[in-house]
């Protein structure tokens, strides 16, 4: 009897042998037919973003001397006003004593406290104030109705 291994393996080997052949004959075909080459794939993009086939031609640049590079912060221009800034009490809540002021010309909020401001302050008052940086941020103190 036969042994059946070696029928296989005769099998493997000649399907191995064919699928050589087809490859090679498909690489034969892809050098006759003349396939596309990488330079006919690329394509260019103009300076107005178009896509086009032929490469975009470079216009000389000016030169800029490096002396004439500035790199630098514009001055921040003093705008706070001369003297206590002004702002409106936000809340305020009387049993607890303390509060707080929305800074006038800004979205800056600080806290204040019953025993640094004037007797009678309400919500909505329009007061001056000192800032003073406290253990949790800048708090107001010696605030004062605006009269």
């Amino acid at each position: 009897m036969a042994k059946p291994s070696s029928f296989l393996k005769k099998e493997i080997e000649k399907n191995k042998q064919q699928k050589k052949k087809e490859k090679q004959q498909r690489k034969e075909e892809r050098k006759q037919q003349g396939t596309s080459s990488f330079e006919d794939m690329i394509a260019y993009v103009d300076a107005n973003g178009v896509i086009v086939s032929e490469p975009p031609v470079l216009a000389p640049h000016d030169e800029i001397a490096i002396e004439d590079i500035e790199i630098s912060v514009p001055r921040k221009e003093e705008t706070e006003e001369v003297g206590e800034p002004t702002g409106r009490v936000d809340f305020y809540d009387e049993g607890r004593g303390y509060g707080f002021i929305k800074e006038q010309n800004s979205v800056n909020k600080y806290f204040f406290h019953k025993s640094n401001a004037e007797a009678g302050i309400l919500e909505g008052d329009k007061v001056t104030y000192r800032l003073e940086r406290g253990p949790k941020g800048m708090n107001a103190v010696d605030v004062k109705l605006v009269h």
